[in-house]
């Protein structure tokens, strides 16, 4: 049965922990800002060391395990199931997959606003100083 502890029970959770064992919370996503993540994703923890003065559980970054079940709870002891966790590729993919062998012909008119493009692209010699205080 996976243990879970609540934001309330972080002075238990710092007793109960076991030192390199990986702990999950679960991350609301801002699907405004991220349109194409998850709802939600899951990130782990590992408490490696104590902290200096306090003597509590902390990981490598820094962070202790009151705050982490403070701030981030509730904390599980396994990975919530069916949830993808930061760094991990998506599920979905947002292009065909396919051979990349696909050979395009450009007719006259793609080439000819390609070749607008460039011209009007910008100039070398027209561009502001690298040091300009200017925006």
């Amino acid at each position: 049965m996976p243990k879970q502890w609540n934001c309330n029970q972080d002075k238990k959770f710092a007793r109960e922990l076991e030192f390199g064992k990986t702990y999950w919370v679960i991350s609301d996503i801002a699907t405004n800002l991220a349109p194409f993540e998850d709802a939600q994703m899951c990130r782990s923890y590992v408490f490696t060391e104590h902290a200096p003065f306090t003597g509590t559980p902390m990981t490598a970054d820094g962070a202790t395990a009151r705050d982490v079940c403070r701030n981030r709870g509730p904390v599980y002891d396994t990975r919530p199931p069916g949830m993808r966790a930061f760094g991990e590729p998506l599920s979905r993919v947002a292009a065909p997959l396919g051979s990349n062998d696909y050979e395009g012909v450009l007719d006259e008119a793609e080439l000819r606003g390609l070749e607008k493009r460039v011209r009007d692209g910008s100039h070398p010699h027209k561009r502001r100083p690298a040091n300009s205080w200017r925006p």
